[in-house]
C-alpha cells in the first residue's frame, strides 16, 4: 500500500517542518501607521493578529482603533526579518528583541507584544 506509506511520510515532513521566526510589520495603507513585533511563528501570528482585530480584542488598542476606523482593506502584514535556522534556539529570544528594536527605530514605528 503506497499510497498508505506516502501519507505518512507528509504527514512526518510536514510535523518536521520548523516555523519561520522573525520580525513583522502590521501597516495602514491609508494613514501610513507602522506597528513592529517579533514572532516565533511569523505565519501564526499572522492569522491570531487578523482574528483579533476582526473580534475588536486585539492587545494592542492603538492598532485596533486604527482598525476600526480603517477597515480590513487598509491593513497590510508584511515579514521585515526572518532568523536563519543555524540560530541557537538559547540566541533566539534575544535576537529576536534585536531586531524588533532595530526595525522600529528604522520605521519609526510603534511596538507590538
Amino acid at each position: 500500500m503506497p499510497c498508505k506509506e506516502s501519507k505518512k511520510e507528509a504527514i512526518r515532513q510536514f510535523k518536521e517542518q520548523k516555523p519561520p521566526v522573525g520580525t513583522y510589520a502590521v501597516r495602514c495603507t491609508a494613514t501610513g501607521r507602522v506597528w513592529v513585533g517579533a514572532s516565533r511563528n511569523l505565519d501564526a501570528t499572522k492569522n491570531g493578529c487578523w482574528f483579533m482585530l476582526r473580534n475588536g480584542s486585539h492587545q494592542d488598542k492603538s492598532l485596533q482603533m486604527e482598525w476600526n476606523a480603517q477597515s480590513e482593506k487598509a491593513f497590510e502584514y508584511e515579514v521585515l526579518d526572518s532568523l536563519d535556522d543555524a540560530v541557537h534556539p538559547l540566541n533566539v529570544t534575544a535576537l529576536l528583541k534585536e531586531k524588533k528594536f532595530i526595525w522600529l527605530a528604522r520605521l519609526g514605528a510603534s511596538p507590538l507584544l
